[in-house]
């Protein structure tokens, strides 16, 4: 590894986007010498992947792989393509990850695509599309959700991303923020940015390490718009920061990342939950969204903004319908203190609490790699063919611990750590 420490405020963009493939390689992938590397990327990303492919090589990668996806291509398809289109993906480029993925090759996403490419594309056949991918994905996914391979998500701002996020703003300046915005949420902007994420992922480890030793039964959650409790999963793990996958190697799958999470139980929500940011989902936007579950099970689900898109998406399959994460995350996380909304989960969901729909994590729970999919289910653990994050915490949100004699402790007030 090549990390020298510099002062964060003399760096060139050049040099923060080599400081920040660092970070992915090191820290997020921790990947092995001889290893393959998968990259999937937005065109614009050029300048981040080449940096990330020179220190792939640098820690000894066998080969790097790059996938490019073109938000324009990808807007043809809906105004072009016919309507049957929408119910095919490439399922053998999946196959082909996945079988990368088996042979032991590691993952790595560069995320930044425009979070409004399909707002107004007709939000049926945004459905249709995102299920056929799902569905195409989902053997490779598995291995991701299952903690097998050392993955990790990284972000490079565009044009696009830059323009929704600062559409007050000259256009010749937004990209600029949006970098600055990236480099600060994820540690670049520090003298030594690998040694700075080794010094966070310590502490993340102690607040999940405290939490396992809790063993709370259930979460219970108060604040605007939201009265709800979500009991936790048997034998349930909490997991912050880095983990070692199932080939050996110690990774953090997301930077930034700012959350401490496990797995719910499918079938103990109740209650009612108000999200407290927008959903930006496969180019659409989700917003004021608001849930009322039974029994573990969505019942009543509605948005302000994208409703059809929501019921599209909790209609995929019946697990969707249920939660396969839990994250707490304190409100003075620096993407809470930056003060923007990203339209990207990778950020906004680590400026505030939040729970997913869909798929569990089979590493959040004990021995979860060993058991089969039915005893996953036993235990709680839900089954979905999406993984869909939003958030629910803020400043006003107050969440206690339930113990197995149902007793009440107090965890977060106003959305920070008791």
């Amino acid at each position: 590894m090549t990390n020298i420490a510099l002062d964060a405020e003399q760096l060139s963009l050049t040099q923060k986007l080599d400081q920040l493939a660092q970070v992915a390689i090191y820290v997020g992938l921790g990947l092995k010498a001889g290893q393959e590397l998968v990259m999937t990327a937005p065109l614009e990303a050029v300048p981040l992947v080449r940096r990330i492919t020179e220190h792939a090589y640098r820690a000894g990668a066998s080969l790097v792989t790059t996938l490019y996806n073109d938000d324009e291509a990808a807007l043809m398809r809906f105004r072009f393509a016919p309507d049957a289109s929408f119910d095919h993906a490439a399922k053998w480029l999946y196959d082909g990850m996945g079988a990368a993925f088996k042979s032991g090759a590691a993952r790595l996403a560069i995320t930044g695509a425009n979070p409004l490419l399909l707002s107004d594309e007709a939000p049926d056949k945004v459905g249709r599309a995102n299920r056929a991918v799902s569905k195409a994905y989902r053997p490779a996914l598995e291995l991701i959700t299952r903690h097998e391979i050392n993955w990790t998500i990284v972000a490079a701002a565009t044009p696009a991303w830059a323009a929704a996020m600062f559409p007050n703003d000259p256009p010749e300046t937004t990209l600029a923020k949006l970098w600055n915005a990236i480099f600060e949420t994820s540690r670049i902007n520090t003298s030594d940015p690998v040694a700075a994420w080794k010094e966070h992922d310590a502490g993340l480890q102690k607040r999940a390490a405290f939490l396992n030793e809790k063993r709370y039964s259930a979460l219970q959650y108060r604040g605007p718009g939201t009265e709800f409790r979500l009991g936790l999963a048997d034998d349930h793990l909490w997991m912050g920061g880095g983990t070692t996958a199932g080939n050996g190697l110690y990774c953090i799958p997301n930077i930034p990342t700012e959350e401490v999470f496990t797995t719910p139980h499918k079938d103990r929500a109740d209650g009612t939950v108000t999200a407290s940011k927008p959903l930006s989902y496969q180019g659409t936007m989700i917003e004021g969204i608001q849930v009322r579950f039974e029994h573990g099970r969505i019942v009543e689900a509605r948005a302000t903004r994208g409703q059809e898109v929501l019921q599209n998406l909790i209609g995929t399959d019946e697990g969707a319908r249920r939660l396969g994460e839990v994250a707490l995350v304190p409100h003075s996380s620096p993407i809470a203190h930056s003060g923007l909304t990203f339209f990207n989960t990778l950020f906004d969901e680590n400026a505030a609490s939040h729970i997913a729909l869909g798929q569990a994590y089979s590493s959040c729970v004990r021995d979860g790699d060993k058991l089969t999919p039915e005893q996953l289910a036993a235990k709680g653990a839900n089954d979905s063919l999406i993984h869909v994050d939003w958030m629910i915490g803020s400043s006003k949100l107050d969440i206690d611990g339930i113990t197995a004699s149902g007793a009440a402790e107090p965890l977060m007030r106003n959305g920070e750590w008791v």
